[in-house]
């Protein structure tokens, strides 16, 4: 049977352990602890991505962007120490960390790593102390975590002419000094 009572999946964004399978319908406890029953037939005519079948192992990520101008090579070292420090992180497959892209407001990494899937376990909670780890070691090194930004550049070109209309017209806030 591709799935059974235990496993975790993921259906349309959602994702959840299996706890029961009944003719009609399967029911779902989803990471965030509510229960959901989905048909049968939605989990045959939908992509289902079962993340242990066949195995009790499970590959996450976290990423993370930093301000363009950091030294990446110091980044991907500290992302991939902030991982490897985590005891619910498997040394085989050994984690990768990869710079993904020039972005608009960052250089952006992504450091993927296998946790093994049990009861108990928390992905939400590794990330989050991953996060938590690499923001520390970021300071450590004086590397900056980016966030979203844009550049305006104005044309020095334009001239604002008097409208004769609103001459004279008070502008709220204004004085006869201002």
């Amino acid at each position: 049977r591709p799935i059974r009572i235990g496993d975790l999946l993921e259906v349309n964004g959602t994702l959840g352990r299996v706890e029961a399978i009944n003719v009609r319908s399967t029911r779902i406890k989803r990471v965030d602890g509510v229960r959901i029953v989905i048909p049968n037939s939605h989990l045959l005519e939908n992509m289902v991505v079962n993340w242990n079948l066949g195995d009790q192992d499970i590959r996450i990520f976290v990423c993370v962007g930093v301000a363009y101008g950091s030294p990446v090579r110091l980044v991907a070292e500290l992302i991939e120490k902030a991982v490897t420090e985590q005891e619910d992180v498997l040394a085989d497959p050994e984690p990768r960390v990869l710079f993904q892209t020039f972005g608009n407001s960052a250089l952006e990494f992504e450091a993927y790593f296998w946790t093994p899937l049990r009861p108990g376990g928390d992905l939400r909670r590794l990330r989050s102390e991953i996060r938590f780890r690499i923001d520390a070691l970021f300071r450590e090194n004086g590397i900056t975590i980016a966030f979203p930004q844009q550049d305006v550049h104005l044309d020095g070109t334009l001239k604002l002419e008097p409208d004769d209309q609103n001459i004279g017209q008070a502008i709220p806030g204004a004085t006869e000094e201002n």
